[in-house]
């Protein structure tokens, strides 16, 4: 088992540099994603690790948007996190703002996944049950290919985070949506405790 912080700090230095509601939700999200694909992949034991990288992956977004994944390790070593951590959390801005490489299987389903969570929480908020529990696989499909649908998140991040797995795209598109499937009650129960 990997080294880490406790879930409570990590969740106390998001949130010192955090507040808007979305961005908090956007790292549970992520952290819920995390967890899911740890246990999936087979990473079980480091399930709380993968979940940690996933809730601070965006530490410094809120605030200081120019230099996203520049400001983070700085943060990050403030909180008391280790270097294996911030390493993962700045992974995922690679060729966007940094030349830090996914190396792990973790830091590539980070890199993949934190984009293409963003495009599927979007189409469920526009169901009429504003839930990802009753989406398809097919509707999602037909929702990504909608450039102008979610253009913010970026189809070119979520196909090279597949290539980097070896994956198809669809079995990212599918597995991330089981995912948010697995933690979406979860997310919402937390956010209701943050109002």
């Amino acid at each position: 088992m990997r080294e880490h912080i406790s879930r409570e700090t990590a969740f106390s230095l998001l949130k010192k540099y955090n507040q808007d509601s979305f961005h908090i939700q956007h790292a549970l999200t992520v952290e819920g994603v995390m967890k899911w694909y740890a246990k999936e992949l087979g990473y079980e034991e480091d399930a709380e690790y993968w979940g940690i990288v996933g809730l601070l992956h965006d530490i410094d977004f809120e605030q200081y948007p120019e230099e996203h994944c520049i400001k983070a390790p700085e943060l990050l070593r403030e909180g008391g996190v280790l270097e294996d951590m911030i390493h993962a959390v700045c992974s995922h801005g690679y060729e966007l703002t940094v030349d830090i490489k996914p190396e792990h299987e973790m830091e590539k389903v980070l890199y993949a996944a934190d984009e293409l969570t963003g495009l599927i929480w979007a189409a469920a908020l526009i169901r009429p049950s504003k839930s990802v529990q009753d989406m398809e696989l097919k509707s999602l499909k037909k929702k990504y290919k909608s450039v102008n649908f979610a253009a913010g998140c970026s189809r070119e991040v979520i196909e090279k985070g597949a290539a980097m797995l070896g994956w198809e795209l669809n079995t990212l598109l599918e597995k991330t949506l089981e995912a948010m499937r697995s933690c979406e009650a979860e997310v919402a129960d937390e956010m209701k405790a943050e109002e």
